[in-house]
């Protein structure tokens, strides 16, 4: 037993299994209060504490948290995270456990992207728990996840080629065979598609302009900055376009769904992508594969990773590389190196000296 006294005078214990250990936690508290950086262990069981700091946390930049994001935190811990951990004290909590928590979350068939979402929170709370003095240390800084289970190459994300986009849209039925295209040809999501008004397409310059979504059932900015953008159109569909629109207002929804009534995401992928999907032979396909779709065509097109971020308003090229590019070995042009040309042809290149580069190039 560690007897000392905390800045305040006030005499505090603390227990260790050996001498050893006793020793050095007595020098290690001794110093604290000598420094000013003598802190008392937290009492409040997570589950109190990550209740009250859900209802006030601000995020951890100027540029604050969205109400969304808060909302989803708050889901997250109470799903996942209370259940197991909620009763015991912050002070208590080991990173070995938050890693156990998280392999656990893993084998519950969870992809190792929403495991990194739902410790998220996690990691936010400790850190304001340290900064508002209740722990010293957070057990959640440095957290490493693991990669979880290997996923199923079939299960990746995938994108349609244009012959299967074009079976696709061939089996949707008519009157949904526009909203398709135009998803296929945007890369809208499906939020992005239902909020857009008249007002937002401009038929003579073709473009169509993204400042709005609907989440939760109510209209909003789209989650980031990055989401607001102008995304061109062919001729063709803004011709198309223009015949759909008829006398529709500016106000009017682009799509609605039947009997004019709101469209909504449900109907969208069950009962206009999901039925023609299976008809065309690809019942995997679904809505955001349309997105993937428009991204991969995009980028057999010619278009650089600049330009299709800006399309699909993601937050940076390479995250649009490592996300949406879905190219088949057979979409890839076959190189030619020069150094592989038979050498006959070196021979008959009268450029190709002995002093040029032996490094391969491309064409």
């Amino acid at each position: 037993m560690v007897v000392f006294r905390d800045p305040s005078g006030r005499q505090r214990r603390r227990s260790a299994a050996t001498f050893a250990e006793a020793r050095l936690l007595r020098s290690s508290l001794l110093a604290d209060v000598a420094r000013g950086e003598f802190r008392e262990s937290s009492r409040a069981r997570l589950d109190d504490y990550a209740r009250d700091w859900v209802r006030t946390y601000q995020g951890r930049t100027s540029r604050g948290i969205r109400a969304e994001t808060i909302h989803e935190y708050e889901r997250d811990l109470e799903l996942h995270v209370l259940p197991v951990l909620g009763r015991r004290r912050l002070s208590e909590i080991e990173q070995r456990e938050l890693k156990a928590l998280a392999r656990d979350l893993a084998d519950k068939g969870l992809s190792p992207a929403t495991v990194r979402v739902v410790m998220a929170p996690l990691r936010a709370l400790f850190a304001t728990a340290v900064e508002e003095g209740l722990l010293r240390t957070n057990p959640a800084a440095g957290l490493r996840l693991g990669g979880g289970r290997t996923a199923d190459p079939a299960a990746k994300r995938r994108a349609l080629d244009e012959d299967q986009l074009a079976k696709l849209i061939s089996k949707t039925p008519e009157r949904w065979r526009l909203l398709i295209r135009f998803l296929a040809q945007t890369g809208l999501r499906v939020g992005e598609l239902i909020a857009l008004r008249w007002e937002d397409v401009d038929l003579e310059g073709r473009r169509v302009s993204v400042h709005r979504r609907l989440y939760r059932g109510r209209l909003d900015a789209p989650k980031s900055d990055y989401g607001v953008r102008q995304i061109p159109i062919s001729r063709r569909l803004a011709a198309d376009l223009t015949l759909h629109r008829d006398s529709a207002s500016d106000e009017d929804p682009v799509f609605a769904g039947p009997e004019g009534r709101p469209l909504r995401s449900e109907f969208v992928l069950r009962s206009i992508v999901k039925p023609a999907a299976a008809a065309a032979g690809v019942p995997w396909a679904g809505v955001h594969t349309l997105r993937h779709t428009c991204a991969s065509i995009l980028f057999r097109s010619g278009w650089n990773a600049k330009q299709v971020q800006v399309v699909l308003g993601h937050h940076s090229p390479a995250f649009t590389l490592a996300t949406y590019v879905h190219l088949i070995p057979d979409d890839l042009p076959e190189p030619r190196f020069l150094h592989d040309e038979p050498v006959a042809a070196h021979a008959a290149e009268p450029h190709l000296t002995a002093g040029a580069s032996s490094a391969p190039r491309l064409r």
